[in-house]
């Protein structure tokens, strides 16, 4: 049954062209009960481990549901399955997405196989693969899913000669999938590819420089070497001050600050004991966004607090008349977000994807895209004491020390809600 004109694609590597193939007899490897692929980013595992698992199901079975796994479905319909599709028609199947119930219904000839999309995003995430019998599951990122999930959708894998097939970038070496799957593919009959960025031979070398100047730290060593590595040591350590403080914004001949109007911003991170700190934000016209001003109190170390009224009256004191495009808060802080509210500003909750927002921040950092001025000293100051927690990663955890982390977390609220989230940075 096996068509093996299905496999004649250009350009592909050798280690892609293995990924595509393992499962042929010809193989040597075919015996094995699923693959693992990781390692650096836009190193090409996602289109060929997701081009393999369906040539395959196609090729093995019919009338036979299968799993199709991401972080959350949005991520795996916008990571995956658009090329996938495009590339299936290419090469003549038939792919009908009936996004109402998550199901990818594919054909070719007589034969007709459903593919059902899930979300692992949390140990909840279990439940909604319970009930259903597949013939195989392709896990994409399976390193940023809870191991619950990944258990009970394998576990539902239980129709003769099915088979797994798992993509990710590594993260932390005592990781629950290193731990589990990776360190023990031999017990478990897994093949193991390992992938770098010169596996994917549509990547020009300036591209690659580019990814690489991207990331620094444990991330570079990461998702640029693919190793699966500790998170530790400072956070920032592509901080610099020379070249990530400034005396002022840059001006133009006429002594005004040089920034895009309109592009005022306060990003908050809200404490009651913990310091509350607010953050003065505008680009400048070169690009760069600028932390103009910081405003940072302590309710422990001063030992008195402050109501939600104070706080607003201290942002308006703050200001000192200029008024900003919106007010970027902590998602905790409801009352103060309804305080700011009713006081005329236009306020967001911050997207507070802790691992993600570090990541995007630390890229901005890289690229020279964040500049603060001298003025904000504990900002500056916590840049060099925001660290991993060691004890953490002891648990396969990334985290960070929940210690000098107040403006870290606004500066990173900042990131992820406004330049992220609006496309400024483009």
């Amino acid at each position: 049954m096996t068509n093996r004109a299905a496999f004649e694609f250009q350009p592909f590597s050798r280690k892609q062209r293995m990924v595509l193939g393992w499962w042929l007899p010809e193989s040597g490897v075919s015996a094995a009960d699923g693959i693992i692929a990781d390692g650096a980013i836009r190193s090409g595992k996602t289109l060929s481990m997701s081009l393999s698992f369906v040539v395959w199901a196609m090729e093995r079975f019919d009338r036979e549901n299968f799993i199709l796994a991401g972080k959350t479905v949005g991520s795996f319909r916008r990571n995956v399955l658009g090329t996938l599709r495009s590339v299936l028609a290419g090469r003549g199947y038939a792919v009908t997405d009936r996004r109402a119930d998550n199901l990818v219904v594919i054909r070719r000839g007589e034969t007709e196989n459903y593919f059902y999309i899930f979300g692992g995003k949390d140990e909840r995430s279990q439940d909604l693969v319970q009930g259903i019998t597949a013939a195989g599951a392709f896990f994409d990122e399976v390193a940023l899913m809870p191991e619950s999930f990944v258990n009970q959708a394998t576990g539902r894998c239980s129709v003769e000669g099915s088979k797994y097939w798992f993509n990710c970038n590594p993260a932390g070496p005592f990781h629950w999938f290193k731990a589990g799957w990776i360190d023990r593919r031999c017990e478990k009959n897994l093949l193991y590819l390992h992938f770098t960025m010169d596996d994917n031979l549509s990547l020009s070398e300036s591209v690659k420089r580019r990814y690489r100047s991207m990331y620094s730290g444990t991330f570079y060593r990461r998702y640029i070497l693919g190793l699966w590595v500790a998170a530790e040591g400072l956070i920032y350590d592509m901080f610099d001050a020379g070249a990530h403080v400034a005396e002022d914004l840059p001006r133009g001949d006429d002594g005004r600050p040089r920034i895009v109007p309109g592009s005022w911003c306060v990003s908050c991170d809200y404490g009651t004991q913990n310091a509350t700190v607010f953050l003065l934000w505008a680009k400048g016209a070169d690009g760069v966004w600028y932390c103009c001003r910081e405003y940072y109190y302590s309710g422990r170390e001063s030992g008195r607090q402050r109501t939600d009224a104070q706080y607003a009256a201290d942002m308006a004191r703050w200001l000192d008349g200029i008024k900003p495009k919106t007010v970027v808060v902590d998602p905790a802080a409801a009352s103060f977000i309804a305080e700011l509210r009713q006081g005329g500003y236009s306020v967001r909750k911050a997207k507070n994807e802790v691992l993600d927002g570090i990541r995007f921040t630390g890229t901005l950092l890289s690229d020279g895209k964040l500049c603060f001025l001298k003025r904000c000293q504990n900002t500056i100051r916590e840049f060099g004491a925001y660290v991993w927690d060691e004890k953490a990663a002891e648990r396969g955890e990334d985290k960070p020390i929940k210690k000098n982390d107040h403006a870290m977390d606004a500066v990173r609220y900042h990131c992820s809600t406004i330049i992220r989230g609006t496309g400024w940075i483009m």
